[in-house]
C-alpha cells in the first residue's frame, strides 16, 4: 500500500516528518495481506537473512539470526524522557525529553538512506475492543515489520480503526548502523512517542510490545484509571463447570510461561480440571460498569524464549510452535534437515549446525551453539489451550492476582494478602534469588516489584500510589491477591515441591478461596491455609512436607527485611506511606 492511499492525514503527515530526516529511498504501508507478507519473506531470503524451516517440524517457518551486539533488551540505553526528572524515578535512567528528541533525530538523520521504510499501523489489544490502543511503527527493517504481523494486529483493520479514531502512539525504529555505544531506547510518555536507534533485536525494535505496552500503556493507565502490568492471564475451571481468570506476575525464571500454559496432571484432566490460556506476558486491566476488573491481553503472539522449551517443560508451545507461520531467532540451525535447534529442545543433538553466530558447529566446538535468549515469534491463536473468551472485546473477569518469585528459605507456597492495600505491598516487595555466581552472589535478594521494574513508564513510587489508589475505587470488586513460592528448598538444595503441572494444585485452593469454600488461618505473611486444603492425593508429597513448605522461618528473613527497607529508601519521597506502614507491620509480625 502506498502512503497517500492509507486515508488517515493524520498519519500522513506525521510519516511525512519522519521521512524527511530519516530519508528513506522509498515508502511501503503494511496492509497486512499475505501477498505482502511473502515479499518481506522475500525481501529477507534475498538478503541472506532468512531461511526456511523443515514444513514437516513448522509450516511456513522459517529461521534468522541477528547481530551479535544485539541480542537482548538493553536496560541500560533504555530512558524515560519525562518533562520532570523526578516523574521518571528510581527504577528508570532519565534523560531530558527536548535533548534527546533532537539528539535522536540529529542520530537519526539520513539513517534510512538507500533503505525503504515501512510503515506499520497496529492496534494493541482485540481489534474491536474499547480498551485496546493503536499505534503505527516506522522502521527500516523487513525482519521488524515481519515479526509486528505476528505479535500485533498490523494492517487494514488498524488503519481503519485510526481514521475512526485518531490516536495513535508514534513509534520511531531504524536499525541503523547497529552501533552499539549509541544504541538508544526512549519513550517520551507525556508525547506518546518511542524512538529506537541501532538495534533490531525483539524487545528494542517491536516497540508495540515492552515499549508501548508496558511503559506507554503504564502512563497512560495512571493518567487514564487503568493498569498495564506485566502479567499472564489464564483461565481455570473446575469438575463443576465453575471458571475463574487469573493474572500472575513472576520475574524471569520463575515459570511464567509454563504457568500460562500449565498441563493438569492425569488425575486432574480425568476429573475434568481445565486450564485455558488468555496471555502469557502483558495484561491490561479495566473496571467494567459492574464493578469488576477485567483483562485482555494486548499482544497477538508469543515471543519467547527457545532454550529450554520442549515437551516435557511447555507441551503446548511445543504444539504451538508446530503449526507454522513461527520466526525462530538465534537459535542453531541445521542447514541439511532445515531445523532449528535450542538446548533442551525434543529429540537428540545434531552432530553438525549452524551456530546463532553462523559458524559451522560440532560437538568439539567452544561456542554454544545456540544464545541462550535465543526466541521464538508465535501466533498466539496456535496455542492448543488458547481460551475462547481471549480476543471477547470487554475482556475477561479477573477474580485472583497471584505474585511469585523464586526463594529458597523464606517464602512458603502459597499465601494470601490480608487485604488490597497488603496485597499491593506483597507485589512491592517481590523479589527472586540469584541462582548463578556469574550473575553476582548466589542467594542475594534482588528486588523486582509487580514483575515491572524495567518497564515502569513513570515513577515507582508514583506506581505503587496508583495501585493503592485502584483499591480505593468506588464500588470495585477488586481480586484477592496471592503470593506463590514454587521454588524452596530442603537442606540438600533439592527443590520440595515438583512444580510445572502440580501448580494447579496450589491454583486449585486458589480457586477455592475466591469463593470461600475453604478457611485460612492468619500468619505472619499473611493468610495461610489449612495444610489438609492442599490437595496431595495422587502426588508423592505429605502433609508433613506441605507444613514444612508453609512454615516461615524468622531467621530467614532477617536479609529480606534489610533488603526491602533499603528498597524502599532507594524509592524515596514518592514511596506511599502505606508502604511503610505495612513494611513496619511485617516487621513487628516477625519480630525483627
Amino acid at each position: 500500500m502506498k502512503l497517500e492511499d492509507v486515508g488517515s492525514d493524520k498519519i500522513k503527515n506525521w510519516v511525512n516528518e519522519c521521512a524527511e530526516f530519516l530519508m528513506p529511498d522509498s515508502i511501503e504501508v503494511i496492509d497486512g495481506s499475505d501477498s505482502q507478507k511473502q515479499l518481506l519473506i522475500n525481501t529477507l531470503k534475498e538478503q541472506g537473512d532468512l531461511y526456511d524451516v523443515d514444513e514437516k517440524f513448522s509450516p511456513n517457518s522459517y529461521w534468522t539470526r541477528s547481530d551479535p551486539n544485539d541480542v537482548a533488551r538493553v536496560e541500560g540505553r533504555t530512558f524515560i524522557c519525562s518533562k520532570s526528572e523526578s516523574d521518571a524515578g528510581a527504577t528508570n535512567n532519565w534523560a531530558d525529553p527536548k535533548e534527546m528528541k533532537e539528539k535522536m533525530t540529529s542520530l537519526m538523520t539520513a539513517s534510512m538512506k538507500g533503505r525503504k521504510m515501512y510503515v506499520i499501523p497496529y492496534i494493541m489489544g482485540p481489534i474491536s475492543s474499547p480498551y485496546s490502543k493503536c499505534g503505527v511503527q516506522v522502521t527500516d527493517s523487513a525482519y521488524v515489520a515481519l515479526n509486528m504481523l505476528i505479535m500485533t494486529r498490523a494492517g487494514s483493520d488498524a488503519l481503519n480503526r485510526i481514521k475512526k479514531e485518531g490516536d495513535f502512539v508514534e513509534c520511531v525504529h531504524s536499525v541503523g548502523v547497529l552501533d552499539k555505544e549509541e544504541r538508544y531506547i526512549c519513550h517520551f510518555p507525556e508525547e506518546n512517542l518511542i524512538m529506537s536507534f541501532n538495534s533490531g533485536y525483539g524487545g528494542n525494535a517491536l516497540l508495540g510490545k515492552k515499549c508501548f505496552a508496558l511503559r506507554i500503556a503504564s502512563y497512560l493507565g495512571k493518567k487514564e484509571g487503568w493498569m498495564a502490568e506485566h502479567m499472564l492471564i489464564l483461565g481455570i475451571t473446575n469438575p463443576e463447570g465453575e471458571k475463574k481468570y487469573i493474572c500472575a506476575a513472576f520475574p524471569s525464571a520463575c515459570g511464567k510461561t509454563n504457568l500460562a500454559m500449565l498441563v493438569p496432571p492425569k488425575s486432574y484432566l480425568e476429573k475434568g480440571w481445565k486450564v485455558e490460556t488468555v496471555g502469557d506476558d502483558i495484561a491490561w486491566l479495566h473496571f467494567g460498569e459492574d464493578g469488576q476488573l477485567y483483562a485482555i491481553n494486548p499482544e497477538n503472539g508469543y515471543f519467547g524464549v527457545a532454550p529450554g522449551t520442549s515437551s516435557d517443560t511447555n507441551p503446548n508451545m511445543v504444539s504451538a510452535l508446530k503449526k507454522g507461520n513461527c520466526i525462530f531467532t538465534n537459535t542453531a540451525y541445521n542447514k541439511e534437515s532445515k531445523m532449528p535447534w535450542w538446548d533442551k529442545m525434543d529429540g537428540e543433538k545434531p552432530s553438525k549446525l549452524t551456530s546463532w553466530l553462523g559458524n559451522e558447529w560440532t560437538p568439539g566446538s567452544e561456542e554454544k551453539p545456540d544464545h541462550p535468549n535465543s526466541r521464538f515469534t508465535c501466533p498466539a491463536s496456535q496455542c492448543p489451550t488458547i481460551d475462547p473468551n481471549w480476543e471477547n472485546s470487554n475482556g475477561v473477569p479477573i477474580s485472583a492476582i497471584i505474585f511469585g518469585g523464586r526463594r529458597a528459605k523464606s517464602a512458603p507456597l502459597v499465601y494470601e494478602a490480608f487485604n488490597w492495600e497488603h496485597g499491593t505491598f506483597v507485589g512491592a516487595t517481590m523479589a527472586s534469588e540469584m541462582t548463578a555466581a556469574a550473575a553476582g552472589v548466589v542467594g542475594k535478594i534482588r528486588r523486582d516489584p509487580m514483575a515491572m521494574k524495567p518497564f515502569i513508564g513513570y515513577n515507582v513510587g508514583d506506581y505503587l500510589q496508583h495501585w493503592l489508589d485502584i483499591g480505593k475505587k468506588e464500588g470495585a470488586k477488586l481480586p484477592k491477591i496471592f503470593h506463590v513460592n514454587w521454588f524452596r528448598t530442603d537442606d540438600n538444595g533439592k527443590f520440595m515441591w515438583p512444580g510445572f503441572g502440580e501448580n494447579i494444585r496450589v491454583l486449585e485452593w486458589i480457586t477455592k478461596r475466591i469463593v470461600g469454600k475453604v478457611d485460612s488461618v492468619d500468619g505472619v505473611l499473611g493468610k495461610m491455609p489449612i495444610i489438609q486444603d492442599i490437595n496431595t492425593k495422587n502426588l508423592s508429597v505429605d502433609e508433613n512436607l506441605i507444613a514444612n513448605l508453609q512454615e516461615v522461618k524468622t531467621s530467614a528473613w532477617k536479609d529480606d527485611i534489610d533488603s526491602q527497607e533499603h528498597f524502599f529508601k532507594e524509592i524515596g519521597d514518592k514511596l506511599p506511606d502505606v508502604m511503610w506502614r505495612e513494611f513496619k507491620a511485617l516487621r513487628a509480625r516477625l519480630g525483627i
